[in-house]
């Protein structure tokens, strides 16, 4: 007889993969500052042969036992979705986001963009692609990808390199360790990004005895990394030798709520603030320290600190080309960086002091450090002086002294942002990632709340505009979400307006009609390839697309897509169609025509696209030269003195 008692028996339930996962997820949460909220609003999909009988069967039996435990919502397109789920997750500060599941083949890899997007970005989103399947009792599969080199390889391979977090569940038991560790990934400031977990089609039907543990409630505590002393002293140290400091405020600043602390440092300090297109609105337009954006498409002032700025402060930046200007913002030759970050690839940026800790309790950190030092009155009245003239230009943009001053009376698109900017509430957001407005928002878009401001520029992905501004709306039912897009990124992802219709989102799209890539069509030009392949023409008898304007009726598309649709000639007309869809309830899309050869004020700045070395056209030959010049100013890398150097004096 054995001296030791029989093993107790854990008490199961017995469930499907699929149901499982959804149970799992409608358990979670996250909590920071006391404040706890479920992790997943619900879960977006598109159901296929791949996911329809797993989870979609599963999605639907959560429905009906536990209605609101894990909503569904029917999507037109997996990339459209997975930006709606990025959206929202950066409305929620990266503490509430959403899945999605789809079909296998097609349906999965229509996600890659969204995922690249996401992790791009360092925001949350689960992604749930079926696969083919595990048995491989029938292969190979319609719409499987076979490989003469490798059994085990599939499309959703793919994932891999675009995701924070990669698994495929092949056996059932495998599940439990999957799930806890995407969801480690997706609450972890620093480390998140697009999670992605692969079922195979046959794997989400099996059932399984699971522990009933794995079902109950979990909390996900989103922690504030405190900074460590001695790197708090260091950088105290340098930003006190600093003759004209510059704070560089990144996305950091608003996912981690420090706007009232930054608000109070630089206030105390004098530092000016130049902000990124993440962290444009870190501070209101009109704060005495605030000189706008910054970089490639940033404000004459703010890039005129940011030449002669001695310290830079980067808090909660990655530092991408357009905030560096491809590194040519930052010229003192002996310009040193102070990075705080959460996540310490971006702290040790630049050779800089590195402080790894969360932007509130950093900044926090900081003003308390540095109490009673502050820049001197001059470098002050600098700040502002050229924070006024930035204004003054903006103003001069927003209302040009001849109205509709565009080509045959249109209006510019400056005088579109102008006047959907003066019709917004505070609180409303503007939405954009793609064209020339993202630049054009980022330096005359006068924000005036924290969230005010939401364009997408890791990944610039055209076709976000209109699914982003869905996940806004259904994050903040109580803002007004103002999507501004142009007919190029329109007519990339215009379906989700039928699940605006669908949902009753009330979203206004500002859809700016002016025939072609207005972007990529003044790059274009400025590189000496005239615009080539940028404008929406007919082919003419020459061979080449050089003929008449194309005939696209884009108010007549929306309108068929179940939205109100209101036209706008001119200024005036604009402003009543805004008002109208502002007071209205229904996803209201407002078309404008603009001329595309008005550009916004200069940002007296940079960015990299090479030109061609050589060439026969006398514009490309131009444009070398002119990229030459800058080549010169630009540095490689800024390898700045070591923290170990005494700071000067």
């Amino acid at each position: 007889m054995s001296e030791y008692p029989p093993p107790a028996r854990a008490e199961t339930v017995r469930l499907t993969v699929a149901q499982a996962v959804v149970r799992f997820l409608a358990q979670q949460h996250t909590e920071r500052d006391g404040q706890r909220q479920r992790l997943f609003a619900g879960c977006f999909g598109i159901f296929g042969h791949g996911n329809v009988a797993g989870l979609g069967q599963a999605l639907l039996q959560a429905e009906l036992d536990e209605p609101g435990a894990l909503p569904y919502v029917l999507g037109r397109n997996e990339q459209a979705v997975a930006h709606t789920a990025v959206a929202y997750a950066r409305a929620k500060d990266r503490l509430q986001t959403w899945a999605i599941s789809t079909s296998v083949g097609p349906g999965s890899t229509n996600l890659l963009t969204g995922a690249a997007l996401a992790t791009i970005n360092r925001l949350p989103v689960l992604l749930l692609p079926a696969d083919t399947f595990a048995t491989r009792s029938a292969g190979p599969l319609l719409q499987e990808l076979e490989r003469p080199d490798s059994g085990d390889v599939t499309v959703n391979d793919a994932f891999r390199p675009v995701s924070r977090y990669f698994d495929r569940i092949w056996r059932a038991e495998q599940l439990p360790g999957a799930l806890l560790g995407a969801m480690r990934v997706l609450t972890d400031p620093a480390e998140t990004g697009a999670v992605t977990l692969c079922f195979p089609q046959d794997v989400q039907a099996e059932a399984f005895d699971w522990p009933v543990e794995l079902f109950a409630e979990r909390t996900w505590h989103v922690g504030r990394p405190l900074p460590e002393r001695a790197a708090l002293q260091r950088a105290v140290e340098v930003i006190r030798s600093a003759r004209r400091p510059l704070v560089v405020a990144g996305g950091g600043v608003i996912y981690s709520q420090a706007t009232e602390a930054l608000d109070a440092f630089v206030s105390a300090t004098g530092i000016p603030v130049g902000q990124t297109q993440a962290g444009k609105g870190s501070l209101p337009y009109d704060h005495p320290q605030s000189v706008g954006a910054i970089g490639s498409t940033g404000t004459t002032a703010a890039n005129a600190l940011a030449r002669e700025a001695d310290i830079v402060i980067g808090i909660g930046t990655r530092y991408q080309d357009f905030t560096t200007a491809s590194h040519t913002a930052f010229n003192d030759p002996g310009v040193r960086f102070v990075n705080v970050n959460v996540a310490a690839m971006d702290a040790a940026k630049h050779a800089g002091v590195t402080l790894h800790a969360d932007a509130r309790e950093a900044i926090t950190a900081l003003a308390d450090a540095l109490a009673g030092w502050s820049v001197d009155d001059a470098y002050r009245a600098r700040s502002a002086e050229l924070a006024t003239e930035w204004e003054a230009t903006v103003e001069a943009a927003y209302h040009p002294e001849t109205p509709s001053a565009g080509e045959g009376g249109r209006l510019t698109q400056n005088e579109v942002i102008g006047v959907v900017n003066e019709v917004s509430a505070p609180r409303d957001v503007v939405v954009c990632a793609a064209g020339s407005m993202p630049g054009d928002l980022h330096k005359m878009w006068r924000v005036r709340d924290r969230k005010g401001y939401h364009v997408e520029y890791g990944y610039s992905c055209m076709g976000y505009e209109i699914p982003g501004g869905i996940g806004i709306r259904m994050a903040s039912p109580d803002r007004d979400v103002f999507v501004m897009v142009g007919d190029g990124s329109y007519l990339m992802m215009p379906t989700e307006l039928v699940t605006a219709v669908q949902e009753g989102v009330k979203i206004i799209v500002v859809l700016v009609q002016n025939h072609g890539f207005a972007s990529i069509g003044a790059l274009s030009e400025s590189l000496g390839s005239q615009r080539f392949g940028t404008r929406y023409r007919y082919r003419s008898a020459s061979g080449r697309l050089d003929g008449d304007v194309l005939p696209v009726d884009l108010a007549a598309n929306a309108a068929s897509l179940g939205v109100d649709v209101l036209v706008a000639q001119d200024g005036p007309s604009l402003e009543a169609a805004l008002r109208k869809a502002k007071a209205g309830d229904r996803a209201t899309v407002v078309h404008v025509e603009t001329d595309p050869l008005v550009d916004a004020p200069s940002s007296a700045s940079w960015w990299d696209v090479p030109v061609s070395e050589v060439s026969t056209l006398q514009s490309t030959q131009d444009a070398r030269a002119t990229y030459e010049r800058w080549k010169t100013v630009q540095r490689p890398a800024y390898l700045t003195p070591s923290e170990t150097d005494t700071p000067r004096p």
